[in-house]
């Protein structure tokens, strides 16, 4: 009989482990931004959908909506993002991306570029686009089940 749970194949502590490389490699790649992965993320969402409301964009980046007006905030205060009232709904923040926001965000895509080709490095071509690909589906079988905590 097994004495302790084989944690180190297990998935959860695997991708718990890849997400660590992932945010390291980052880190290392955008040092001179000092950015994290999710304000990117937001960035980036923005620019492909501008005026949107937090919550809305919260949830299309999966990120707590209890905590994600802080990070807006400090995106706020570099003036990379610009917040105002919804003229329908007051209680509603609608967000933009300033120019000083999308050209730091167009400053750091090479990086992030060079992230994700680092982050996958280790696989063979194959192997890499099968693992972009069942990562797709493993969290699109889940969302919706646990609400996200980074």
């Amino acid at each position: 009989m097994a004495k302790g749970f084989d944690f180190r194949h297990a998935p959860g502590h695997l991708i718990r482990r890849a997400h660590q490389v992932s945010w390291a490699l980052f880190m290392e790649e955008t040092a001179g931004f000092d950015v994290t992965p999710v304000q990117y993320a937001i960035l980036n969402a923005l620019l492909q959908a501008p005026g949107e409301d937090q919550v809305t964009l919260a949830r299309n980046v999966a990120f707590d909506p209890a905590t994600f007006g802080s990070v807006i905030a400090r995106l706020e205060g570099r003036g990379w993002v610009r917040r105002e009232p919804d003229a329908a709904d007051r209680r509603r923040k609608l967000l933009w991306v300033t120019p000083q926001g999308a050209e730091a965000a167009q400053k750091m895509k090479r990086a992030v570029d060079r992230v994700q080709r680092r982050i996958l490095e280790p696989l063979g071509p194959g192997e890499r686009e099968e693992l972009v690909r069942l990562l797709d589906r493993l969290v699109a079988g889940h969302e919706g089940e646990a609400a996200p905590d980074v």
